[in-house]
């Protein structure tokens, strides 16, 4: 796991990524913001999950972890939306 960013991704961190709307149920993959200082849990890195509610400006991530569905709060800037590729509607 990167400690730190590469010098090419160095530099301001943009605000669309701190106020962020996601919906519930959205598929979203947690990725790490490497310019913030934040005591984030190793095992959460690359994990994916799903949007179940918003408190305050964090979202609540249902994460499976095992056998086990987890929630955790984290900020929006720390979670990628995936796209659904899946309910695209076209049957081929």
């Amino acid at each position: 796991m990167a400690k730190s960013k590469r010098i090419k991704e160095k530099g301001k961190i943009r605000l669309s990524d701190y106020f962020k709307e996601l919906k519930e149920g959205d598929r979203v993959a947690v990725i790490r913001e490497l310019s913030l200082k934040t005591s984030f849990p190793k095992r959460l890195q690359g994990r994916t999950g799903t949007i179940e509610s918003k408190r305050g400006s964090a979202y609540i991530v249902k994460v499976k972890e095992y056998n086990k569905e987890k929630k955790f709060i984290i900020q929006p800037i720390h979670l990628k939306k995936l796209k659904a590729w899946y309910n695209t509607g076209k049957i081929t």
